[in-house]
């Protein structure tokens, strides 16, 4: 009879629902027992031989077969999933204990580790850090240090003039074009003796294979009574055996800057050719000459000081102000073709520091 097929049929399908090892193994039964052509809708065909009153009875018994049979397919597949989930994570099971892969570390931009050196070597001179705005007023930047209304780095196309009110007293608002713009609010404050120095970016309206528009410069200054020349020689000196090594030299060349005087350009020996100017007897193509221009340096003029309400007969002051980016790329020998690339941020270049 068709209902014991069915019976029989129910029974059979648990016992192999039970004996499933995976989910798909469990899958694939479940298509063959109640899929389209699966064995329930197989053994239902049989109803077209049974007599009108027993069809309502088979199809309620099919029904509640079909359900159970769901629910059990359900059952197990759940079951299934946990024991398959307990075997990968048996199997997947990290050892703890066993040293772990370190995440890449980045490192700090050379231009920093420059600045951070300069500091350090400074420091162990009895030179404090300080750091002043990078937005400025114009009397800080040029009028405080000896420079007329007409001199050229006042012009438009050298500095960046900010679009603001302008100060009764300091004039119009800049970016700062140079760190000895923190050196007359230094003066101004008075506080002596003065030893600091002022490492900042900078800004001018200068872009080429030499010039970025923002860039970074150092100044120092030395105020005090009686500080001479050979103060500030001594200083200049310290810092390049310091920073560039023992066996380089220093030399000052006169030169004219307006915020000091008397004013030298300072040079170092050429680390490549020791100073000679020659590799065996080829001439140097590093420096040419035996030398190599660092920065710039003086005397602080006696009408900046008296900008500050000093008197010059009383103090006098040392100082001097390189560019970072230039003092490092001689420090390592490097052959930049583009000045810009150090702010570029490619990583192949940057990982080399």
């Amino acid at each position: 009879m068709l209902t014991d097929e069915l019976q029989t049929l129910a029974r059979r399908a648990e016992d192999a629902i039970q004996n499933t090892k995976s989910v798909k193994e469990l899958d694939d039964l479940s298509i063959e027992l109640l899929g389209r052509k699966g064995a329930l809708t197989t053994a239902l065909r049989g109803l077209a031989s049974v007599s009108a009153e027993e069809r309502p009875k088979i199809g309620a018994l099919a029904n509640e077969i079909k359900q159970k049979l769901e629910t059990r397919i359900a059952v197990q597949r759940s079951q299934l999933a946990e024991l398959g989930m307990a075997e990968r994570l048996q199997q997947e099971r990290e050892d703890v204990t066993e040293p772990g892969t370190l995440p890449v570390h980045g490192h700090l931009h050379l231009m920093t580790q420059a600045m951070n050196e300069i500091t350090d070597i400074f420091a162990r001179a009895g030179f404090t850090r300080m750091r002043f705005p990078e937005v400025e007023w114009d009397w800080y930047a040029f009028e405080a240090l000896n420079m007329p209304k007409d001199h050229p780095a006042r012009d438009d196309w050298e500095t960046f003039f900010m679009e603001a009110p302008e100060h009764e007293q300091s004039g119009k608002m800049i970016l700062t074009p140079h760190t000895t713009s923190g050196t007359a609010r230094l003066l101004e404050a008075q506080e002596l003796p003065i030893r600091v120095i002022n490492i900042a970016k900078t800004y001018r309206r200068q872009i080429d294979m030499t010039h970025t528009p923002m860039f970074h410069q150092f100044d120092g200054v030395y105020v005090d009574r009686g500080v001479t020349v050979a103060n500030l020689l001594g200083i200049l000196d310290y810092f390049v055996k310091e920073f560039f090594g023992h066996d380089r030299k220093t030399r000052i060349r006169p030169y004219h800057f307006r915020f000091t005087e008397p004013s030298f350009e300072v040079d170092i020996s050429c680390g490549v050719c020791a100073g000679t100017g020659f590799i065996g007897k080829d001439k140097c193509r590093t420096c040419k000459r035996g030398w190599l221009e660092l920065g710039g340096a003086g005397m602080v003029h006696p009408n900046v000081l008296k900008a500050a309400k000093l008197d010059p007969k009383v103090y006098s002051a040392a100082l001097f102000g390189f560019g970072v980016e230039r003092t490092y790329m001689m420090k390592e020998g490097l052959t930049l073709g583009d000045i810009r690339l150090l702010y570029k941020n490619d990583v192949r270049f940057l990982e080399q520091f």
